[in-house]
Parts: C-alpha cells; sequence; structure tokens
C-alpha cells in the first residue's frame, strides 16, 4: 500500500479572496507543498530528480469540493502517490478540517520531463520506489472535459513570478487566469463544487495568453449545476483546458 504523508496549514488572509475562502491557487500550492515534503522525507526531493535530468510536471487535476477552507482554519492536509505506470503518476490529496471533515478532494496526474528536450520521459524505479506505489499498466480516464462552444475572453501577459523553478508557469497561476474571468459578482454569489483541469501545453515568460470562458445555465447540467467552461489559448494553440460546477449561494 502507498506510504501516507499528512501535514497541518494554518490558511492565512492572504491565501483568501474577498469572500474569505482560500483561492484555487493557494489550495494547490499547498497541497504540492505536502507531496513536496512528503518527497524530501523519503529522499526523492527536487535535487534527486534533477540529478537524473528530470523534473516533475502536472497534467490533469480532479477537485471534489464539498467547502472551500475558509481564513484562520487549521487544514490537515494528506497525500498518497496511489499508482504509477511507465509514464503517469496518479497522486491523491485529501483535505480535512479540525474536526476530521473533509472539504476538498484532489486527484493529480504527475508526469516527469526531460528538462532538455522538454520532452515527456519514463518514470524510473528509483525515483518512485519508497513511495509504494502501485504499479499499473492501465493510463487512468478522466471525464470529458466539454469545450467552448460560444463565449468570451480576456487577454493576459506570463509575468516574472508567474513562473516557476521549472523555468514555466506554475499550475497553481492558470486558475488566476480561468477563475478571474468570471467576474466579481458571479464570484462572490457561486460556490464550486467540482473541477477537472487538463493542460496540454507550456507557457513562458512574456507569452500573450487569452483566457476564454463560457457560463451555462443549470439546465444544462445533469446535476442541475451552474457550469464554466474555460480554454487558456496561446494563438490557435491550446494550452490548458477546464470544466466547473458551480451552486449559487
Amino acid at each position: 500500500m502507498a506510504v501516507k504523508y499528512a501535514m497541518t496549514h494554518e490558511v492565512a488572509y492572504y491565501e483568501c479572496d474577498i469572500n474569505g475562502t482560500m483561492t484555487f491557487p493557494a489550495l494547490i500550492s499547498a497541497s504540492i507543498k505536502a507531496s513536496e515534503e512528503q518527497s524530501d522525507s523519503l529522499d526523492r526531493g527536487t535535487e534527486f530528480v534533477h540529478s537524473f535530468g528530470l523534473t516533475w510536471i502536472l497534467t490533469n487535476y480532479q477537485l471534489e469540493i464539498t467547502r472551500m477552507p475558509a481564513v484562520g482554519e487549521v487544514l490537515t492536509i494528506s497525500t498518497m502517490a496511489m499508482e504509477y505506470n511507465k509514464y503517469f503518476c496518479y497522486r491523491h490529496f485529501w483535505i480535512e478540517d479540525q474536526a476530521g471533515n473533509e472539504l476538498v478532494k484532489i486527484e493529480a496526474v504527475f508526469a516527469l520531463m526531460d528538462m532538455e528536450n522538454r520532452k515527456m520521459a519514463s518514470v524510473p524505479e528509483a525515483i518512485i520506489a519508497p513511495y509504494e506505489s502501485e504499479k499499473v499498466k492501465r493510463i487512468r480516464r478522466y471525464p470529458k472535459i466539454e469545450k467552448i462552444t460560444s463565449g468570451e475572453f480576456l487577454p493576459y501577459r506570463v509575468r516574472f513570478y508567474d513562473i516557476d523553478s521549472n523555468h514555466h508557469v506554475n499550475n497553481a497561476v492558470y486558475f488566476n487566469w480561468i477563475i478571474d474571468v468570471l467576474g466579481r459578482e458571479f464570484l462572490t454569489t457561486h460556490l464550486p463544487v467540482y473541477v477537472i483541469v487538463r493542460y496540454d501545453k507550456e507557457v513562458e515568460y512574456g507569452n500573450e495568453i487569452t483566457s476564454h470562458f463560457e457560463i451555462l445555465p443549470p439546465e444544462k447540467d445533469s446535476d442541475g449545476l451552474i457550469v464554466t467552461r474555460h480554454e487558456i489559448r496561446l494563438g490557435d494553440s491550446l494550452c490548458c483546458e477546464a470544466n466547473i460546477k458551480w451552486l449559487k449561494k
């Protein structure tokens, strides 16, 4: 069985929006910190992975949200590297409040990228072994991300602080572009309950990207929720796409 790791995290005011709830970038960043701490504890941290000429990248997220954490809450963030195959590693995160209530469950798909040619590489046993993940042959399939059929968009420029030590835009930054376009009125009157994201193409410092979005009414969703569809594009290239389900307050 995969090795489990847990850490505590107190939600700071600067990690929250005007609703007093934790933002998606902060939530994702805190979760990734838990996985990094586990890797360090197993002597499989960044330096070890880089010694193979490789670095971790994220390709997919799926979030199931009971409620977003609030400012001042002390969270327990647990994680396990559940399974892996030749190219992908499947890691789960559980975010709980102090009473042990599960607030958010995250499934993330990681892959290894060759730092020189920027292409995906197979997973070496020497890197993955200490996590005691189950080796599987199948590639996990997630729900289909519905494409935008109409809608609006806003342009954004990739800034210096959007770039992380892997020399590409940090995966959490995409959530800023995805969420911001919905506007204050929508974001103060709706609560996210489900998110699915796929990353397709890297963007780099100085790129001018566009964040496209479409808002669908509840009658278009089988669960009766409001759905927003999102695409981050660099010219004609699709870089990231997402669907989010929302509950009106």
